[in-house]
């Protein structure tokens, strides 16, 4: 996965981990036709599911040692807080009432810390290699995933437990439009 990644951005076989991270965080926001890490990289898009277990493969494949890790957020989405994080277009897709997602982003041991990397869209400001990222979701309740366990299926029981598809689906949508 890492030579394929390397060919597509032009990056060379010595690249940093932050250049791997931001290579990964410029990839645009979209759900690919098949919703893994191969798919992202196969069509050069994801959202915050496919990107972070790309993210986490490529971390995993060439620095074992950071132990990544992915971890669920479930979280309540309020219009306000759809205005604020990403604007009034996506804020339409949002009930009053607000709507229950769940997000996925990703942890890694740097030194003897767990930073947090989230790369859910291309914008804002890349990984710095030492401090933790600004989560691209509201607060919530965390849900690491178990070393080999099957992150999607874990996802899909959260979602299947707190959030409403036909509510939910406009939103993501509206997502992949900003």
């Amino acid at each position: 996965m890492f030579e394929t990644l390397i060919n597509r951005m032009s990056l060379s076989r010595s690249a940093s981990i932050t250049d791997v991270v931001a290579a990964v965080h410029l990839m645009p926001y979209g759900r690919p036709k098949v919703r893994s890490a191969e798919g992202a990289l196969a069509e050069w898009r994801g959202t915050c599911s496919t990107k972070h277990a790309l993210l986490a493969a490529l971390m995993a494949e060439r620095w074992p040692e950071t132990e990544p890790r992915l971890v669920h957020r479930v979280y309540r989405c309020t219009p306000g807080q759809a205005t604020r994080s990403y604007g009034p277009q996506v804020a339409g897709a949002v009930p009053l009432e607000g709507l229950w997602d769940v997000h996925r982003y990703l942890t890694v041991g740097i030194g003897s810390r767990r930073i947090t990397i989230d790369i859910t869209f291309p914008t804002g400001p890349s990984w710095d290699g030492a401090n933790s990222m600004r989560l691209a979701c509201g607060p919530g309740t965390d849900h690491v995933v178990a070393v080999n366990a099957d992150a999607d299926a874990e996802k899909r029981a959260l979602e299947e437990a707190w959030c409403d598809p036909a509510v939910r689906e406009p939103f993501i949508a509206a997502l992949a439009s900003k």
